[in-house]
C-alpha cells in the first residue's frame, strides 16, 4: 500500500486503516514482532488520530509511519535497542520534532522500531531483542541499525519509517532491503533531540518503498526546487576500491551509468586518494565522541551491552593523541574535497554496498569495513544521500548513493524521476528504474 492507498482507506473508514496497521504488525512471527516492533500505538488512540488527520488534511494525510526508538515519542519509554536505557533515563514529555513535523503534514504514528543496540552497528543483530530478518530472504539480515524502521517498510507494514544514518544506517538497510532511503545532515533540528550515537556526525531520515511516496515525503517535509540547468554528476565505482561481488557489480554499473557517467581520470583519482582511509578517521572520531555520549554508563552498565557494542565504545577512551590528529586532518580533507567537488559537480554517485543483505555468519569486521569504506565519505562529510535500490537477479536488492550538497537539492527530484517518471506515486515502481 503506497501513501495514497492509505490516505484512502482512511477517508473511507478510519477504523479499517487502523484495524489493518495492527493486524500487520501482529501477524508478524513472534519473535520478529520482538525483534522489530518497539511499542505500538493502541487501537482506540490509532483509530482517533487517523480520523483527526485525514480530517485536517496535509500532503501525508492518513499515512501510518514508524519511529526508530533513538526519537522521543510522549510517554513512550525510550530502549535505543539497548536492555537498560529505559531503567536510567527519563520517558519524554514531549514528541520529536520530527514527529511533530510529521504529524503536522497529516501523518499517522503507529509506533517505535527496535534497531541495532545504541545504533551502534549495520546489521541489525540485536542480543536483547532479536536479530531482524530480512523481508527479501529470511536467512539474511535487514541491515543496521535502522533495523526495525526499514524491515517494517520492506514487509509492507507501513509505507513510512523514520530512521537515523551516522554512518549508514539508513543507507545500508535501505539498499539490503530493496527500499528508498533519505539521510539528512547533521545538526539539523530534526536529529538534534534524537538519542545520540556521535553528535557530529548522527542525521535523521527515512525509508519508503516507492520513489513517488518518497518524493512525495520530501515535497512534504523538506520541498523540492527544479533545476533550472542540466544537472551535473559522475559515477564512482567499486574498480580497485572496495572489493564487490561480481552481480552486484554488474548491475550497480548499469544502473548507475544511466544517471551520470564515469569520473574522469583526474577526478577519480582525486577522489579516491581522499576516500582511502576515511573508515579509520571515522571510527576513532565516532568512537570517542560514542565514549563521551556513555561515559556515566560504560563501566556501571558493562554487563548490560553486547560485547560487540561496549567494545565499539570502550575504544573510544584509547586512542592516542596522534591518531585522533590524524583522524582530524583526514576529516578536514575530506570536507576540503566535497568542497571542491561541489563548485564543479551537482553530485555524485557511488555504490551503497558491495554486496547483497548476509547471512549471519558472514557479519565479520572485514565486511563491515567493506560498507564502511562506502559510506564513510559522505558521513565525515555531512552530506545528504539518496540510497536507491537496485534488484538484483537473485531476488535480493543492491544500492546507490546519490550524494548531494544539501537536503533541497534538485538533484533529489531529480533521481527519484529516474525511477517515477509519472506524477502519479501509485504508478511508481518498486525499486526498479
Amino acid at each position: 500500500m503506497t501513501f495514497a492507498d492509505w490516505h484512502r482507506l482512511g477517508l473511507r473508514d478510519p477504523a479499517a486503516s487502523a484495524k489493518t496497521l495492527l493486524n500487520r504488525l501482529t501477524a508478524l512471527p513472534a519473535d520478529q514482532r520482538r525483534a522489530i516492533v518497539a511499542w505500538s500505538t493502541p487501537e482506540p488512540a490509532l483509530m482517533a488520530t487517523i480520523a483527526r488527520q485525514i480530517a485536517m488534511g496535509g500532503p501525508l494525510a492518513g499515512v501510518p509511519f514508524l519511529v526508530k526508538d533513538l526519537f522521543p515519542v510522549r510517554g513512550v519509554p525510550m530502549h535505543a535497542g539497548s536492555s537498560f536505557l529505559a531503567e536510567v533515563r527519563s520517558t519524554a514529555s514531549s514528541d520529536s520534532s520530527l514527529v511533530k513535523a510529521l504529524e503536522t503534514a497529516g501523518a499517522v504514528l503507529g509506533g517505535t522500531t527496535h534497531l541495532h543496540e545504541f545504533a551502534y552497528g549495520l546489521t541489525g543483530e540485536n542480543v536483547h531483542w532479536g536479530d531482524v530478518q530480512n523481508p527479501l530472504a529470511l536467512d539474511r539480515i535487514s541491515g543496521g541499525s535502522s533495523s526495525g524502521s526499514a524491515a517494517a517498510v520492506a514487509a509492507g507494514i507501513v509505507p513510512l519509517a523514520l530512521g537515523t544514518d551516522t554512518g549508514g544506517s539508513i543507507r545500508v538497510p535501505a539498499s539490503f532491503c530493496g527500499l528508498f532511503g533519505l539521510r539528512l545532515t547533521p545538526h539539523h533540528p530534526w536529529i538534534a533531540d534524537a538519542f545520540p550515537l556521535a553528535p557530529s556526525f548522527d542525521t535523521a531520515g527515512w525509508f519508503t518503498r516507492t520513489a513517488g511516496d518518497m518524493r512525495r515525503a520530501v515535497e512534504a517535509l523538506i520541498g523540492v526546487r527544479a533545476h533550472e540547468r542540466p544537472l551535473r554528476g559522475v559515477f564512482l565505482g567499486f574498480d580497485d576500491w572496495v572489493p564487490a561481488d561480481p552481480d552486484v557489480a554488474t548491475q550497480v554499473n548499469a544502473n548507475a551509468r544511466r544517471m551520470a557517467p564515469d569520473a574522469d581520470a583526474m577526478t577519480k583519482g582525486e577522489l579516491l586518494q581522499v576516500f582511502r582511509g576515511t573508515t579509520e578517521a571515522y571510527a576513532i572520531l565516532q568512537s570517542i565522541e560514542a565514549f563521551n555520549v556513555h561515559r556515566g554508563w560504560l563501566d556501571l552498565h558493562r554487563d548490560r551491552y553486547s560485547s560487540e557494542v561496549w567494545q565499539r565504545i570502550d575504544r573510544g577512551r584509547h586512542w592516542r593523541a596522534e591518531q585522533e590528529e590524524n583522524a582530524r586532518i583526514k576529516l578536514a580533507s575530506v570536507r576540503l574535497l566535497w568542497t571542491k567537488f561541489f563548485l564543479t559537480y551537482d553530485f555524485l554517485v557511488l555504490p551503497a554496498t558491495p554486496f547483497p543483505a548476509l547471512r549471519k555468519a558472514e557479519c565479520t569486521l572485514e565486511n563491515r569495513n567493506r560498507l564502511l569504506a562506502l559510506t564513510t565519505p559522505a558521513s565525515l562529510g555531512g552530506l545528504p544521500v539518496l540510497t536507491l535500490p537496485i534488484p538484483l537477479q537473485t531476488g535480493l536488492s543492491a544500492g546507490l548513493q546519490v550524494v548531494v550538497n544539501s537536503a533541497t537539492s534538485p538533484v533529489i527530484s531529480w533521481a527519484l524521476n529516474q525511477f517515477c517518471p509519472d506524477a502519479r506515486p501509485e504508478s511508481c515502481l518498486e525499486g526498479r528504474p
